[in-house]
């Protein structure tokens, strides 16, 4: 039986990445809560698909949104850096990523993607699977969904926006809307 996560310590990674300038580093969840800020972790299947660069480029264009609400970005599949960034210096047109404006991380050995619950192991690749974690290093949001359906960024702010209100937030909740 599958064990929760949400309301507890997020698993704490570090991976090799390509960065939002294009050069190689790491990211990592203890730099962003040293850094006091939220994170946004998202999985995905696989570099050179369809629907990723949709969902990867939405979430891109809308990362202005994200730092507004001190929250860092991290795209993870278990491509490699390498491919990752071939996949960022195509451009969109030609169903590439072009320029994006956070990081896409390697989990090349599968550790992360199977901390986080989404592996599909016999396949080596990744569920979509799309984690907020708080600045404290708690896992405040876990949606895990089937690989055939992109994500709303829409609904990701939303849901960010409602965990940092602190409050009880109603169905249907916006921002600016009262809590309970």
């Amino acid at each position: 039986m599958a064990e929760r996560m949400v309301g507890k310590q997020a698993p704490r990674f570090e991976m090799d990445a390509v960065l939002g300038n294009k050069e190689f580093g790491k990211v990592s969840l203890e730099e962003n809560m040293k850094n006091d800020k939220w994170t946004v972790l998202f999985f995905y299947p696989m570099d050179f698909t369809f629907v990723c660069p949709t969902e990867i480029t939405a979430l891109s264009d809308r990362h202005d949104e994200f730092e507004d609400l001190d929250a860092e970005v991290i795209g993870v599949s278990t491509d490699t850096i390498h491919t990752h960034l071939a996949w960022i210096n195509t451009d969109r047109k030609d169903n590439g990523l072009g320029d994006l404006k956070y990081s896409l991380a390697a989990d090349t050995n599968h550790v992360v993607s199977r901390e986080y619950g989404v592996l599909i192991e016999e396949e080596g690749v990744a569920l979509r699977g799309l984690f907020i974690i708080n600045p404290e290093g708690e896992l405040q949001y876990a949606v895990v969904n089937h690989n055939n359906i992109g994500r709303d960024v829409d609904e990701t702010l939303r849901v960010l926006q409602a965990l940092q209100t602190g409050g009880l937030c109603p169905a249907n909740w916006k921002p600016g809307q009262a809590t309970l």
